[in-house]
């Protein structure tokens, strides 16, 4: 390291450490907001940077786009100064630190998608300036900060290491999880190099209760797809033992809450009609991506998925012989699918089962409706061609009463489950979210 690059981290050093240093935000949506909001309460000045303007004008109003995070902190903060949503890429440059939570989808194909890491990369690259920590939060594969962003940044003539610095921080956000916000849960932090590495853990140390530093920006990558590869495979565990135990006629979801019990060796994960979010249906693709380029294969993942990815054909199957058993067909039956979100009680439907049921259903003739609190609109989406524009049904007795299946697909905690077993004439149940309900148990059949 030259002399004016040790003089440069020393500078960007004594910014985050007496917290003058100005923190950008790239992506405000349910991973980049709640870190703005950490930085913010940790005593920051930050700026959020998004292209979506509707969200910009909605956070420099005080609200909240999310359902989850509340709205009562974000006025205050934008009057007082410490935060400055926008969507004005020129302003990159303000940021002494860049923290990019942007998404990493999958192509058809399922190859790895970064349009968006290398998009914001470019965008950053033209504002670059000497003395920046640039840190990627986005899932990825690793090596993904050292060959694809660090190639784009240096474009812009700098030199990491020496002119501005690199590191990756895998993001562990977990949406609508009231233990664990993101100023709560531990982040690991790899850096292209040292200096790099101790920059971005003093900048997160402020912020969040444990930082821990890996030897590499590859280690942190690979980190965090070896975490959601491990729930994936267990999750198609659950689900494949759901099968068998249904056919055995015993309940999964005793079994796993008696199995639990034990103190030690044992981890428990429960099954669905499938799996949803921005991580765990990904991030295995991601690793078996990796591995093919590397010339190996990965079987236990890939049955994984396949497991997983076959599961809400198993629900259909179940709704079927629900409908035969009560002598109707799947074709012409009202079906009300309950919670499009992936998980319980947020308003994210990003990769939700919900939307490969839905889409079934229709395609094999039943009349779809649908109801969840948290997503009152669901537009016409691309991926889905037969599932056009439809609004959330109120639950009366008298629409519950009009379906000849409800199909419990979300669990979220504000459904009546009783109110809505008793005025339901069949209810397919794929949560367990019926488990404490007593009364007419032969309408409810476990998917």
């Amino acid at each position: 390291m030259t002399l004016n690059s040790q003089s440069s981290s020393l500078l960007l050093s004594e910014l985050i450490r007496n917290k003058t240093a100005t923190v950008g935000v790239i992506g405000l949506g349910y991973v980049g907001l709640p870190l703005v909001r950490a930085f913010i309460k940790a005593g920051f000045k930050t700026i959020g940077f998004d292209t979506d303007q509707k969200k910009i004008d909605l956070l420099n109003s005080g609200t909240s786009y999310i359902s989850h995070i509340s709205s009562a902190w974000i006025k205050p903060y934008i009057d007082n100064g410490s935060f400055s949503p926008t969507s004005d890429m020129n302003r990159l440059s303000e940021a002494d630190a860049l923290l990019i939570c942007v998404p990493t989808p999958l192509s058809e194909s399922r190859d790895p998608d970064l349009y968006y890491v290398e998009s914001t990369s470019e965008a950053i690259a033209k504002r670059l300036r000497c003395n920046q920590l640039i840190v990627l939060e986005s899932t990825t594969y690793p090596g993904t900060t050292r060959n694809i962003m660090l190639p784009i940044l240096e474009r812009s003539g700098l030199k990491a290491g020496e002119d501005f610095y690199l590191a990756f921080s895998p993001e562990r956000e977990d949406p609508g999880n009231p233990d664990f916000t993101a100023e709560g849960i531990p982040k690991l932090v790899g850096g292209l190099d040292d200096i790099s590495g101790e920059l971005a853990v003093n900048l997160y140390s402020h912020a969040i209760v444990k930082v821990i530093k890996v030897s590499s920006c590859e280690v942190a990558e690979a980190a965090k797809i070896v975490e959601n590869t491990y729930r994936c495979v267990n999750i198609a565990m659950v689900n494949e033992l759901k099968i068998i135990f249904d056919r055995l006629g015993i309940d999964v979801w005793e079994v796993i809450e008696a199995a639990k019990t034990k103190p030690f060796g044992f981890q428990a994960f429960y099954p669905g009609p499938g799996l949803g979010g921005h991580c765990i249906p990904i991030d295995p693709f991601y690793l078996s991506w990796c591995a093919r380029k590397a010339g190996l294969t990965t079987r236990f993942i890939e049955l994984a998925g396949e497991i997983n990815t076959a599961m809400p054909l198993y629900v259909i199957r179940r709704v079927i012989d629900a409908l035969n058993d009560k002598r109707k067909a799947l074709n012409g039956s009202n079906i009300c699918v309950l919670g499009l979100a992936y998980k319980k009680d947020v308003d994210d439907p990003r990769e939700s089962p919900s939307f490969e049921l839905i889409d079934r259903l229709i395609n094999k003739g039943a009349i779809v409706t649908y109801n969840d609190p948290y997503i009152p609109v669901l537009p016409s989406m691309r991926h889905w061609k037969n599932i056009k524009e439809m609004k959330s049904m109120v639950l009366s007795k008298e629409f519950l009463s009009s379906q000849d299946c409800v199909l419990i697909a979300t669990d979220h905690s504000v459904y009546d489950y009783e109110f809505i077993v008793k005025n339901s004439e069949l209810i397919v149940d794929c949560r367990n979210a019926t488990k404490n309900i007593k009364i007419e148990q032969e309408k409810i059949v476990k998917a």
